[in-house]
């Protein structure tokens, strides 16, 4: 059965330490826990659509290493089609992250197997067979075009999340995408504008629907040079930001994959991101289907 979505990305394992406050240059802290978990933009992103109720294809590389077999089993256990993983000579990524006890986070990340720098046969196929194609910057730059740009000579919607913001190829990114989701800061690193509805214009007026993510003040979208709608995010206590942006990305595309709206789908995506902050970890903290829906029913009510 052909994926309604294919998730081209990384997949790392995270380390996950978590400290009271911000580390600063040349400082040695004591920290309060740590913990290994699957991670990765793409990985993170495929989870969040499947558990989203999206029949999900995920197409990345992986060590032929312990962190690589725990990754192809959770990928597995999520139901997510794994079977276009490849193994690398290389070992598995790892993202080392930092949580503070407000729920903010820093990361480090070590591509090794992600930085396969071409497309498989397989994963060509899956990607022709897709409704939606999505696409981080976690892999080489040049690879998640040529995906892009097989996505588009067959038909298929690209997503792309441009993160980590490149500093080479923006404009054949930018016109390769049908959504472009961005927070806020990679917003403006790639308009030069500092105010997210004037970057959302201005991209917009280069990619197709552009998806500014505004953390605890929601979202907005640009389309055609112009600001076209807003959605509000539910107010909720942070525990760990870590993976909420992702859990967007993978709710919005299951929901426009299964035929919803482009606001309820933000509305959705929201929901998600909201419940997914309350809780710890990436893809450990990413909310079910039933959850974003219980969630959706209590907005409205």
């Amino acid at each position: 059965m052909a994926s309604s979505v294919a998730v081209f990305g990384s997949a790392n394992m995270d380390l996950v330490v978590r400290v009271a406050s911000a580390v600063r240059p040349g400082e040695t802290v004591s920290g309060s826990s740590f913990a290994t978990g699957p991670g990765g933009k793409g990985l993170n992103q495929a989870v969040a659509a499947a558990r989203a109720g999206a029949n999900v294809c995920f197409l990345g590389a992986v060590g032929a290493d312990e962190f690589g077999g725990r990754l192809r089993d959770f990928l597995f256990a999520e139901g997510i089609d794994a079977s276009g993983l490849a193994s690398s000579a290389e070992p598995t990524g790892i993202a080392a992250i930092t949580v503070t006890d407000d729920g903010e986070n820093a990361i480090v990340v070590v591509a090794g197997a992600n930085a396969v720098d071409r497309m498989s046969d397989s994963d060509r196929a899956a990607v022709a067979g897709a409704g939606y194609l999505v696409v981080q910057l976690e892999r080489p730059v040049a690879v998640v075009i040529e995906a892009m740009r097989w996505a588009r000579g067959h038909g298929v919607a690209t997503v792309l999340t441009p993160a980590p913001v490149p500093d080479a190829r923006i404009d054949e990114l930018l016109s390769l995408s049908d959504i472009l989701l961005v927070n806020q800061h990679e917003a403006a690193a790639l308009s030069g504008d500092a105010d997210a509805a004037d970057a959302a214009r201005a991209l917009s007026r280069v990619a197709g629907t552009v998806v500014v993510t505004l953390g605890a003040a929601g979202a907005l979208v640009g389309q055609d040079g112009e600001v076209t709608a807003t959605v509000a995010a539910p107010a909720v206590a942070a525990v760990d930001t870590t993976g909420a942006g992702d859990t967007f990305a993978g709710v919005l595309i299951a929901w426009l994959a299964a035929g919803a709206t482009l606001h309820s789908s933000l509305e959705a995506a929201a929901a998600a991101a909201a419940l997914t902050v309350t809780r710890a970890g990436a893809a450990a903290s990413m909310p079910q289907r039933a959850d974003i829906l219980t969630a959706l029913q209590g907005d409205r009510s």
